[in-house]
């Protein structure tokens, strides 16, 4: 019967061990170190090119083993760095979003300190007329004009905090947000929100579906506050299809809203009681001519 296939493995291990015999050395796991091999041959009768082979290959084998010691620290030192500047760019960007945050902060006080410094350098008759803005602040056209100009967080104290009127500070909200909701006209002459764009900007603000009855209050409280800013208009595309209602103001208005012109000046004093009735706040409308 003929012996088995010699698989590779087998094959160099018989090789290996006929080597051993050859040499009377010992091949395997527990083989001595390349060095005391040499040493051992030098006692023998071997060829000294042989042995002199031995000793290159052993001293080339420690030179690549130093070589690999030293990738490996360069390896390491170059993964610390690439581990700090990670960290380092991270705490910078950190350190430039607390920034821009003090630099609007910054921007606010800042507008908020001239604004009222306006207004005490004005004469006497205008500290006592509330219908006096300070100079270069321009009056608002509506009562939506004015409380979309003063600072949100007052607003919302005001109208949800101190008089539990919600839709009146979500109607505001929902108007300032016209860049996201509501529709351009085609000529850029002004922008439209209809009833569904209206729905949509509630959704954005209260975070779930509003109901039915929280999209009319808003919308009928658009068209208080709007007063002659917000146009109520309807409009039918086909005869067999229903009229859309939509509220519509020009370009220049709407981009007013986003101002941020009363933002520093005390003047909300008394403004809910008017904003019941739709009225103008004296404040709003600017000195009569």
């Amino acid at each position: 019967m003929s012996d088995p296939i010699a698989t590779p493995d087998s094959t160099a291990d018989d090789n290996d061990a006929a080597l051993a015999d050859a040499l009377d050395m010992t091949i395997g796991q527990d083989e001595p170190a390349l060095e005391d091999l040499v040493t051992q041959l030098a006692d023998r009768e071997i060829d000294p090119l042989v042995v002199q082979l031995l000793k290159t290959l052993v001293d080339t084998v420690a030179d690549l083993q130093d070589t690999i010691d030293d990738l490996k620290t360069d390896q390491e030192r170059t993964h610390d760095i690439a581990t700090t500047a990670s960290a380092t760019s991270e705490q910078n960007a950190s350190q430039i979003d607390d920034l821009e945050t003090q630099q609007e902060q910054t921007h606010e006080v800042a507008k908020s300190a001239i604004a009222k410094a306006q207004q005490l350098e004005a004469d006497t008759d205008q500290q006592e007329d509330a219908e006096q803005l300070p100079a270069g602040i321009e009056p608002s056209s509506s009562p939506l004009d004015f409380f979309a100009n003063c600072r949100s967080q007052k607003i919302k104290t005001l109208f949800v905090e101190k008089s539990n009127r919600q839709n009146t500070y979500r109607a505001i909200n929902v108007a300032k947000r016209w860049p996201e909701f509501a529709t351009e006209r085609t000529d850029g002459s002004g922008v439209f929100f209809t009833k569904s764009d209206v729905e949509d900007a509630l959704l954005a603000e209260l975070g779930s579906m509003p109901h039915r009855q929280t999209i009319k209050r808003v919308w009928d409280k658009l068209q208080e506050l709007g007063g002659t800013d917000l146009v109520h208009k309807t409009r039918q595309v086909g005869r067999k299809q229903d009229q859309t209602e939509l509220l519509a103001m020009d370009t220049e208005t709407a981009e007013g809203l986003l101002d941020k012109r009363y933002v520093g000046l005390d003047l909300l004093d008394g403004s809910e009681d008017k904003a019941t009735t739709g009225g103008v706040t004296p404040v709003v409308t600017g000195a009569d001519e």
